[in-house]
């Protein structure tokens, strides 16, 4: 889940540069925690804990912003052998395969894992990267909007085209945005080989594009901003976040999800391959998906913890919705068809 419009430009404006640096002084080491730009920015709790990470282990945590998912896996990718940190956080499953065909992790299997949610790691067998959360892109609805104009929202992929609800869908650019590639990959699974022709029908039915998560969703959603799309391309967990960053408190999300559209992601923590200090990026690892860390997670990128033991806060349990049986597909057939997959989008849909 992305933070709001104002932590994002935090957070952005420093690509590249540290978010934090545990400062202390007696450290005899200083390690590199290379992240995505929804990562929080200094002051958060999560940062904090990393904090304590420093206290505990007098191992100095530099954060630094790699630009979004699919630029920081690039640029990792360039770099691999010979890289920018020591650690890397926030590689989803779209983009597992490729870091791992390109060596840019060194495989750990890291202590703690039994507490992992067993399906996570079955996606990382060997160790190639540590799963530490998960979370669904879903299409998010303006309850108000459909209740002021008395139609019922959609129930599924396939009814996004119903005329029914012409004009009403943004969804991001699968190449410049994680769930728009996430929101592609859904349709995939879903319809097999007659997914282009299911854009076709959205592209016919009014679809707007949004180049990211950002646009739209403060834009052009009507559900939290002067956007005129009450239904957006966005998370499980955007509910719960309503909530929370609330202007005015309020009892009650106003946005729903719509469950049977969900596409389930999972983000992975790695040890970059070539780092100068391996033991500390291993006791990294550790303590990424230890409770200490992991119980920061949901109200600061509002995301699921892998780690199993982990109590969700209340705010979750009872806003977000988490699907029971969300879309994936295997990071090897996404590996092998990502670049045909967005060229196709590309042409069918921006045509």
């Amino acid at each position: 889940m992305k933070y709001p419009r104002t932590l994002i430009a935090a957070a952005a404006a420093a690509a590249f540069v540290p978010v934090t640096a545990a400062a202390s002084s007696d450290s005899p080491t200083s390690i590199t925690l290379v992240v995505y730009d929804s990562f929080p920015p200094e002051g958060t709790s999560l940062n904090e804990a990393l904090d304590r990470f420093t206290d505990e282990t007098g191992i100095n945590v530099e954060v630094v912003v790699a630009g979004d998912a699919g630029t920081m896996v690039s640029k990792a990718v360039l770099t691999a052998g010979n890289p920018e940190g020591d650690v890397m956080f926030g590689v989803d499953n779209t983009y597992l395969s490729r870091v791992i065909d390109e060596d840019v992790f060194e495989p750990y299997e890291a202590s703690g894992l039994d507490a992992i949610a067993p399906e996570l790691l079955e996606l990382v067998p060997g160790g190639e990267a540590t799963p530490v959360d998960f979370g669904d892109v879903c299409v998010n609805y303006d309850i108000e909007w459909f209740e002021a104009e008395g139609i019922a929202p959609p129930t599924d992929l396939a009814s996004l085209a119903d005329p029914t609800y012409r004009d009403l869908l943004v969804v991001e650019n699968p190449a410049s945005s994680s769930p728009g590639l996430a929101f592609l990959m859904a349709s995939i699974a879903e319809f097999g080989d007659g997914w282009v022709d299911y854009w076709t029908e959205l592209v016919d039915n009014g679809v707007e594009v949004a180049d990211g998560w950002t646009e739209a969703y403060y834009d052009r959603f009507s559900g939290t901003g002067d956007g005129d799309r009450p239904l957006v391309v966005s998370y499980g967990s955007s509910p719960p976040a309503e909530v929370v960053f609330a202007e005015t408190p309020i009892d009650a999300a106003t946005t729903g999800v719509l469950a049977d559209t969900c596409f389930r992601q999972v983000e992975f923590a790695g040890i970059l391959r070539g780092t100068d200090s391996p033991d500390e990026a291993r006791q990294l690892v550790d303590f990424l998906i230890s409770v200490e860390f992991q119980s920061e997670l949901a109200l600061n990128l509002f995301v699921y913890p892998a780690n199993t033991g982990v109590e969700l806060p209340q705010v979750f349990t009872d806003f977000a919705v988490v699907p029971d049986d969300p879309a994936t597909l295997d990071p090897e057939v996404i590996a092998t068809n990502r670049a045909a997959w967005i060229e196709t989008w590309t042409d069918t849909v921006l045509r």
